[in-house]
Protein backbone atom coordinates (compact mmCIF):
# COMPACT_ATOMS: atom_id res chain seq x y z
CA UNK A 1 0.00 0.00 0.00
CA UNK A 2 0.93 3.52 -0.87
CA UNK A 3 1.80 5.93 1.69
CA UNK A 4 -1.68 6.62 3.56
CA UNK A 5 -2.96 10.12 2.38
CA UNK A 6 -4.66 10.01 6.15
CA UNK A 7 -1.29 9.74 7.55
CA UNK A 8 0.47 12.42 5.56
CA UNK A 9 1.74 15.58 7.33
CA UNK A 10 -1.13 18.18 8.66
CA UNK A 11 -1.29 21.55 6.37
CA UNK A 12 -1.20 23.32 9.69
CA UNK A 13 1.65 23.24 11.75
CA UNK A 14 2.51 24.78 15.67
CA UNK A 15 -0.77 23.89 16.47
CA UNK A 16 0.03 25.19 20.20
CA UNK A 17 0.80 28.33 19.52
CA UNK A 18 -2.97 28.69 17.49
CA UNK A 19 -5.41 31.02 19.57
CA UNK A 20 -9.00 29.23 19.21
CA UNK A 21 -10.23 31.10 16.75
CA UNK A 22 -6.90 29.96 14.31
CA UNK A 23 -7.93 26.16 15.76
CA UNK A 24 -11.91 26.22 14.99
CA UNK A 25 -11.50 28.34 11.72
CA UNK A 26 -8.63 25.33 10.36
CA UNK A 27 -10.74 22.71 11.62
CA UNK A 28 -13.86 24.03 9.46
CA UNK A 29 -11.67 25.00 6.72
CA UNK A 30 -10.94 21.30 6.33
CA UNK A 31 -14.34 19.55 7.04
CA UNK A 32 -15.74 21.75 4.32
CA UNK A 33 -13.47 19.87 2.24
CA UNK A 34 -15.50 16.05 3.34
CA UNK A 35 -18.67 16.49 1.41
CA UNK A 36 -16.63 17.39 -1.47
CA UNK A 37 -14.74 13.75 -1.10
CA UNK A 38 -17.90 11.94 -0.20
CA UNK A 39 -19.51 13.60 -3.41
CA UNK A 40 -16.64 12.03 -5.33
CA UNK A 41 -17.30 8.61 -3.98
CA UNK A 42 -21.39 8.81 -4.69
CA UNK A 43 -21.38 6.34 -8.02
CA UNK A 44 -18.92 3.45 -5.49
CA UNK A 45 -21.73 4.61 -2.81
CA UNK A 46 -24.93 4.51 -4.92
CA UNK A 47 -23.59 0.27 -6.09
CA UNK A 48 -23.04 -0.32 -2.37
CA UNK A 49 -26.46 0.60 -1.27
CA UNK A 50 -28.01 -0.90 -4.23
CA UNK A 51 -26.36 -3.94 -3.40
CA UNK A 52 -27.35 -3.52 0.09
CA UNK A 53 -31.22 -2.84 -0.90
CA UNK A 54 -31.29 -5.56 -3.21
CA UNK A 55 -30.29 -8.55 -0.66
CA UNK A 56 -32.69 -6.89 2.10
CA UNK A 57 -35.79 -7.12 0.08
CA UNK A 58 -34.72 -10.88 -0.12
CA UNK A 59 -34.91 -12.19 3.65
CA UNK A 60 -31.03 -11.13 3.87
CA UNK A 61 -29.17 -8.84 6.79
CA UNK A 62 -26.58 -6.18 6.41
CA UNK A 63 -24.01 -6.22 9.31
CA UNK A 64 -21.57 -3.26 9.79
CA UNK A 65 -17.80 -4.56 10.78
CA UNK A 66 -15.30 -1.70 12.61
CA UNK A 67 -13.78 -0.56 15.56
CA UNK A 68 -12.46 2.85 16.76
CA UNK A 69 -14.77 6.05 14.99
CA UNK A 70 -16.32 3.96 12.24
CA UNK A 71 -17.02 0.79 14.30
CA UNK A 72 -18.86 3.73 16.93
CA UNK A 73 -20.20 5.35 14.78
CA UNK A 74 -21.44 2.10 12.55
CA UNK A 75 -23.21 1.06 15.99
CA UNK A 76 -24.79 4.03 16.48
CA UNK A 77 -26.05 3.87 13.10
CA UNK A 78 -27.93 0.67 13.95
CA UNK A 79 -29.57 2.05 16.93
CA UNK A 80 -30.91 4.93 15.47
CA UNK A 81 -32.07 3.38 12.55
CA UNK A 82 -34.44 1.19 14.48
CA UNK A 83 -36.41 4.09 16.43
CA UNK A 84 -36.41 5.65 12.75
CA UNK A 85 -37.99 3.77 10.50
CA UNK A 86 -39.82 0.94 12.98
CA UNK A 87 -37.73 -2.07 12.68
CA UNK A 88 -36.32 -4.12 14.54
CA UNK A 89 -32.51 -4.90 15.60
CA UNK A 90 -32.00 -7.99 13.02
CA UNK A 91 -32.00 -6.03 9.83
CA UNK A 92 -29.04 -3.98 10.12
CA UNK A 93 -26.28 -5.13 13.30
CA UNK A 94 -22.68 -3.84 14.12
CA UNK A 95 -20.13 -6.15 15.32
CA UNK A 96 -17.16 -4.57 16.71
CA UNK A 97 -14.25 -5.68 18.89
CA UNK A 98 -14.87 -7.80 21.62
CA UNK A 99 -18.84 -6.82 21.15
CA UNK A 100 -20.82 -4.11 21.56
CA UNK A 101 -20.77 -4.01 25.35
CA UNK A 102 -16.73 -2.90 24.54
CA UNK A 103 -17.81 0.26 22.84
CA UNK A 104 -16.94 2.24 25.66
CA UNK A 105 -13.93 1.36 26.15
CA UNK A 106 -10.25 2.29 24.77
CA UNK A 107 -8.63 -0.69 24.28
CA UNK A 108 -7.95 -0.07 20.39
CA UNK A 109 -5.55 -3.00 20.14
CA UNK A 110 -8.68 -5.03 19.92
CA UNK A 111 -8.74 -3.85 16.54
CA UNK A 112 -5.85 -5.88 15.59
CA UNK A 113 -7.56 -9.43 16.52
CA UNK A 114 -8.02 -11.40 13.38
CA UNK A 115 -10.54 -14.04 15.29
CA UNK A 116 -13.17 -12.25 16.80
CA UNK A 117 -15.22 -10.40 13.83
CA UNK A 118 -15.38 -13.48 12.12
CA UNK A 119 -16.52 -15.43 15.06
CA UNK A 120 -19.02 -12.97 15.84
CA UNK A 121 -20.54 -13.31 13.01
CA UNK A 122 -20.51 -17.04 13.04
CA UNK A 123 -22.45 -16.91 16.43
CA UNK A 124 -25.09 -14.18 14.13
CA UNK A 125 -25.63 -17.12 11.81
CA UNK A 126 -24.22 -15.10 9.06
CA UNK A 127 -24.99 -16.75 5.16
CA UNK A 128 -24.60 -15.88 1.67
CA UNK A 129 -27.94 -14.06 2.03
CA UNK A 130 -26.16 -11.22 3.98
CA UNK A 131 -23.94 -8.32 3.22
CA UNK A 132 -21.08 -7.34 4.99
CA UNK A 133 -19.44 -4.10 5.30
CA UNK A 134 -16.65 -2.53 6.60
CA UNK A 135 -15.23 0.53 7.79
CA UNK A 136 -11.60 1.42 8.24
CA UNK A 137 -10.01 4.87 7.55
CA UNK A 138 -6.94 3.42 7.07
CA UNK A 139 -7.93 0.40 4.93
CA UNK A 140 -5.91 -2.22 7.00
CA UNK A 141 -7.17 -2.20 9.85
CA UNK A 142 -6.91 -6.53 10.46
CA UNK A 143 -10.43 -6.88 12.28
CA UNK A 144 -11.90 -5.76 9.34
CA UNK A 145 -10.11 -7.39 6.91
CA UNK A 146 -10.04 -10.44 8.60
CA UNK A 147 -14.24 -10.66 8.38
CA UNK A 148 -14.03 -9.51 4.79
CA UNK A 149 -11.57 -12.72 3.53
CA UNK A 150 -13.97 -15.06 5.39
CA UNK A 151 -16.68 -13.54 4.15
CA UNK A 152 -15.30 -13.75 0.36
CA UNK A 153 -14.09 -17.09 1.19
CA UNK A 154 -17.76 -18.10 2.73
CA UNK A 155 -19.76 -16.77 -0.67
CA UNK A 156 -20.94 -13.87 1.43
CA UNK A 157 -21.18 -10.58 -0.13
CA UNK A 158 -19.01 -7.41 1.05
CA UNK A 159 -18.34 -3.91 0.94
CA UNK A 160 -16.60 -1.03 2.76
CA UNK A 161 -15.70 2.91 3.05
CA UNK A 162 -12.29 3.56 3.16
CA UNK A 163 -10.53 6.87 3.15
CA UNK A 164 -7.43 5.93 1.61
CA UNK A 165 -6.77 4.72 -2.12
CA UNK A 166 -5.96 1.23 -3.16
CA UNK A 167 -6.04 -0.20 0.34
CA UNK A 168 -6.52 -4.54 1.37
CA UNK A 169 -9.70 -3.72 2.25
CA UNK A 170 -10.92 -2.39 -0.57
CA UNK A 171 -9.41 -5.18 -2.91
CA UNK A 172 -11.37 -7.57 -0.37
CA UNK A 173 -14.49 -6.07 -0.96
CA UNK A 174 -17.28 -6.29 -3.59
CA UNK A 175 -18.33 -3.10 -3.09
CA UNK A 176 -15.58 -0.82 -2.59
CA UNK A 177 -16.34 3.09 -1.01
CA UNK A 178 -12.99 5.05 -1.13
CA UNK A 179 -13.43 8.54 0.29
CA UNK A 180 -10.41 10.50 -0.20
CA UNK A 181 -10.19 12.90 2.93
CA UNK A 182 -6.73 13.48 2.57
CA UNK A 183 -4.58 14.87 5.77
CA UNK A 184 -6.48 15.57 9.11
CA UNK A 185 -5.82 18.55 10.92
CA UNK A 186 -4.10 16.96 13.72
CA UNK A 187 -1.92 14.67 11.67
CA UNK A 188 -3.06 10.77 11.87
CA UNK A 189 -6.85 11.84 14.16
CA UNK A 190 -9.32 9.96 11.46
CA UNK A 191 -11.74 10.31 13.85
CA UNK A 192 -12.30 13.54 12.62
CA UNK A 193 -12.18 14.50 8.64
CA UNK A 194 -12.42 10.86 7.46
CA UNK A 195 -15.13 10.08 10.69
CA UNK A 196 -16.72 12.74 9.52
CA UNK A 197 -17.03 11.26 5.99
CA UNK A 198 -17.86 7.43 7.52
CA UNK A 199 -20.90 9.16 9.05
CA UNK A 200 -22.14 10.70 6.19
CA UNK A 201 -21.59 7.51 4.54
CA UNK A 202 -23.53 5.67 6.53
CA UNK A 203 -26.53 8.39 7.03
CA UNK A 204 -26.74 8.48 2.85
CA UNK A 205 -26.77 4.09 3.35
CA UNK A 206 -29.72 3.76 6.27
CA UNK A 207 -31.92 6.62 4.86
CA UNK A 208 -31.59 5.38 1.22
CA UNK A 209 -31.87 1.41 1.44
CA UNK A 210 -34.97 2.51 4.24
CA UNK A 211 -36.80 5.03 2.11
CA UNK A 212 -36.29 2.49 -0.85
CA UNK A 213 -37.72 -0.39 1.78
CA UNK A 214 -40.82 1.85 2.33
CA UNK A 215 -40.28 2.90 5.47
CA UNK A 216 -40.52 6.65 4.39
CA UNK A 217 -43.75 8.30 2.75
CA UNK A 218 -43.59 11.34 1.25
CA UNK A 219 -40.74 13.01 3.10
CA UNK A 220 -42.47 11.72 6.59
CA UNK A 221 -41.32 8.62 9.29
CA UNK A 222 -44.47 7.30 9.50
CA UNK A 223 -42.95 4.11 10.36
CA UNK A 224 -41.06 5.88 13.73
CA UNK A 225 -41.76 4.60 16.91
CA UNK A 226 -43.55 5.87 19.90
CA UNK A 227 -41.37 5.90 22.22
CA UNK A 228 -41.14 9.68 24.02
CA UNK A 229 -43.37 12.92 23.75
CA UNK A 230 -41.31 14.11 20.69
CA UNK A 231 -41.98 11.26 18.48
CA UNK A 232 -45.15 11.16 19.42
CA UNK A 233 -46.33 14.73 19.24
CA UNK A 234 -44.48 14.68 15.45
CA UNK A 235 -46.46 11.52 14.86
CA UNK A 236 -50.01 13.21 15.51
CA UNK A 237 -48.98 16.60 13.37
CA UNK A 238 -48.16 13.77 10.61
CA UNK A 239 -50.89 11.88 10.49
CA UNK A 240 -53.24 15.01 10.60
CA UNK A 241 -51.28 16.52 8.18
CA UNK A 242 -51.87 13.70 5.66
CA UNK A 243 -55.45 12.90 7.15
CA UNK A 244 -56.59 16.52 7.52
CA UNK A 245 -60.36 15.34 8.40
CA UNK A 246 -59.08 14.48 11.55
CA UNK A 247 -58.78 17.66 13.67
CA UNK A 248 -58.88 16.51 17.15
CA UNK A 249 -55.21 16.28 18.12
CA UNK A 250 -56.17 14.26 21.46
CA UNK A 251 -58.27 11.99 19.37
CA UNK A 252 -55.59 11.62 17.23
CA UNK A 253 -52.99 10.92 20.01
CA UNK A 254 -54.99 8.22 21.23
CA UNK A 255 -55.46 6.02 17.41
CA UNK A 256 -51.84 6.28 16.71
CA UNK A 257 -50.97 4.59 20.35
CA UNK A 258 -53.49 2.16 20.22
CA UNK A 259 -51.93 1.51 16.71
CA UNK A 260 -48.33 2.01 17.32
CA UNK A 261 -47.61 3.97 14.40
CA UNK A 262 -48.90 6.28 11.98
CA UNK A 263 -48.76 4.15 9.44
CA UNK A 264 -50.68 1.36 11.14
CA UNK A 265 -53.21 3.95 11.82
CA UNK A 266 -54.02 4.97 8.95
CA UNK A 267 -54.20 1.24 7.94
CA UNK A 268 -56.73 0.91 10.50
CA UNK A 269 -59.30 3.65 9.09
Amino acid sequence: METRTTEQPSHYDHLERMSVEQITEGINSESLSVAVAVGKALPQLNTLISAIEQRLKNGGRLFYVGCGTGGRLATLDTIEVQNTYGIDGSQIQAIFPGGISCLTQTRESREDDVEDSWQQLLGRNVSAKDIVVGFSASGTTPFVLAALRHCREAGIATGCIVNNPNSPIARESDYPVEVITGPEFVTGSTRMKAGTSQKMCLDMISTTVQIRLGRVEGNKMVNAKLINHKLIDRAVRIFMERNPEYDDYSQVKEMIMRAGSVKKAEENL
